[in-house]
């Protein structure tokens, strides 16, 4: 989920003129903190963006990408297990074959940025002679004869927070922290040029039926956090029927009963209804709106990273 910050960087430095390496985990032998497809940027001063191993061969990745970027080829190079680096190991005892793709300009960079902000699919095929942009999805995949691999990449997930309190405003910020798309639509103008004046896209709820504000995506999260429950069922439903990978509703056990009712008879599926995450968030019973916040957000992350999109289920 760190991948718009890594090109950004990139983007940033080969603009300004300086030399970078894109550098991607194309396979992992045994266990690992980062999987493939994790990338890395590297500046020909030093700096860099993006984590592999959580720390443990950072140091080694940048001295590498400079080496690569000497000769101005691409290389594969194996760390951990089996690795020519007797010194360098993982704690875990695996091994990650990384890739280290010298970029000439911005091209590459750019296109992935596009991608990223348009919320597209897209992927990178990597080489032993560069690096083509595919927009379209791959499976990420390394064939180690050919010295070949694709990346793919889903859109992050983007939290489009629907309600009114102090949790939404707290909610808004911690997912902002992470660098995630996020919206926010509530009748509570207060607090809407509040968050508006962060820089958090917003739009003034008229009433329980403006339902027209409501977009997604298949990999849109869609929060409810309403005191007042008569706010929530036309949006609700609305939402329930457009594309979406999580949605969750604020609430108590009798209160969301009372919300099953009202949604079943505004017309939607036992099935839909069912996949409604309420009471909402890992812990339950959050009183305070910084917890809940937490909560909500480590729940619609890790739904994120449990859905399989290549499958279209979301």
């Amino acid at each position: 989920m760190d991948k718009r910050r890594v090109f950004a960087f990139l983007n940033d430095r080969l603009g300004a003129g300086q030399a970078a390496v894109l550098v991607t985990v194309v396979a992992v032998e045994g266990s690992s903190m980062r999987g493939p497809g994790t990338h890395m940027g590297v500046c020909e001063d030093g700096s860099f963006s993006g984590s592999l191993s959580g720390g443990c061969i950072e140091n080694a990745v940048v001295a590498e990408a400079l080496e690569a970027l000497k000769a101005g080829a691409v290389r594969v190079v194996r760390f951990g297990s089996g690795s020519r680096y007797i010194d360098i190991k993982l704690p875990c005892g695996g091994g990650l074959d990384i890739h280290f793709l010298p970029l000439s300009g911005q091209q590459l960079t750019g296109q992935c940025l596009n991608a990223i902000d348009a919320r597209k699919p897209f992927a990178l095929e990597l080489g032993q002679g560069g690096a083509d942009f595919l927009a379209e999805w791959r499976e990420t995949d390394w064939e180690p004869g050919k010295g070949c691999a694709h990346v793919g990449h889903w859109p992050e997930p983007k939290l489009t927070i629907i309600g009114h309190g102090a949790t939404v405003p707290a909610l808004a910020r911690l997912a902002r922290q992470m660098d995630l798309a996020v919206e926010v639509l509530s009748p509570d103008r207060t607090s809407l040029e509040e968050l508006s004046t962060d820089g958090v896209p917003v739009h003034q709820l008229a009433s329980p039926n403006d339902t027209a504000a409501v977009t997604t995506d298949r990999w849109t999260a869609v929060v409810f956090l309403f005191h007042d429950h008569d706010w929530e069922i036309a949006l609700m439903a609305h939402a329930m029927a457009h594309p979406h990978f999580y949605l969750g509703a604020m609430g108590g056990r009798r209160a969301h009963a009372l919300r099953v009712e009202a949604l079943a008879q505004a017309g939607c599926s036992r099935d839909a209804i069912d996949a409604l995450h309420a009471p909402i968030g890992l812990f339950h019973s959050s009183r305070d709106p910084d917890t809940l916040a937490l909560s909500t957000l480590g729940q619609v992350i890790e739904v994120y990273h449990k859905t399989d999109f290549a499958s279209g289920e979301a």
